[in-house]
């Protein structure tokens, strides 16, 4: 088995965008006030905790996803109960600066997988999807998608909710 060298890749574009949303937006994160972080907007939505706590959920999800889709010919994956997922971990309640934390280095290293996988892997098209169901932006069943799509998806989600956190003032980096 050879090893690879992500030093030496190509860096795709959103790999990048990731990696500069997250040095640019933790330490924004990690100095809001600990009463701000618990704060719903509104009875049925999330807490900046909780928004966190989902967008680690999520690099939990799309990290197998991104890796199983290197070995199999379509982007079919399950999808999971967000909400369900959010209420049980009990993200309202755990350490503000640990969530950040873990909600960062789970991405820096998604931003390296994201650089790893061959090129070939990534801009395949695959007739078979569930994008429809699991993206961000949602990509009709019966048009071809490539992981590079979903990849990018990726990362205009995380940014989306870092806006819910931040405020729509915080522009990111990307072009959302």
């Amino acid at each position: 088995m050879s090893a690879v060298r992500v030093s030496t890749l190509a860096v795709p574009q959103y790999a990048a965008r990731l990696r500069t949303v997250i040095d640019a937006s933790e330490p924004l994160l990690v100095v809001l006030p600990d009463a701000q972080t618990m704060r719903r907007p509104a009875p049925e939505k999330w807490s900046p905790r909780e928004v966190i706590g989902h967008l680690i959920d999520s690099a939990s999800n799309n990290h197998q996803r991104f890796v199983r889709a290197t070995s199999q010919d379509d982007l079919i994956f399950p999808g999971y109960e967000q909400d369900r997922w959010v209420e049980l971990q009990a993200y309202q309640h755990a350490p503000w600066t640990e969530l950040v934390s873990l909600w960062a280095g789970f991405n820096r290293h998604l931003s390296r997988v994201m650089t790893a996988i061959p090129d070939e892997a990534r801009t395949r098209l695959r007739a078979r999807h569930n994008l429809h169901e699991i993206a961000w932006r949602e990509l009709p069943a019966g048009e071809p998608a490539t992981l590079d799509y979903f990849m990018n998806d990726y990362v205009d989600h995380l940014e989306h909710h870092l806006r819910q956190v931040l405020g729509q003032t915080w522009k990111g980096v990307g072009l959302i």
